[in-house]
């Protein structure tokens, strides 16, 4: 029985896996806080330029 429940046991964590990698979250991707302080930086300079 235990040499039966490893092999099943390896199966099923193959296509846990394999499951997993269809099915992507809808999370954004992580931007670093010194990313978003650059982003934000580069808005408000670009924006009064494009006023003008």
């Amino acid at each position: 029985m235990n040499r039966r429940k490893k092999i099943v046991t390896k199966f099923q964590k193959k296509d846990k896996r394999a499951n997993a990698k269809l099915h992507k979250s809808n999370k954004p991707a992580y931007v670093s806080k010194a990313d978003r302080e650059k982003l934000a930086l580069e808005d408000t300079v670009i924006a009064p330029n494009e006023s003008t």
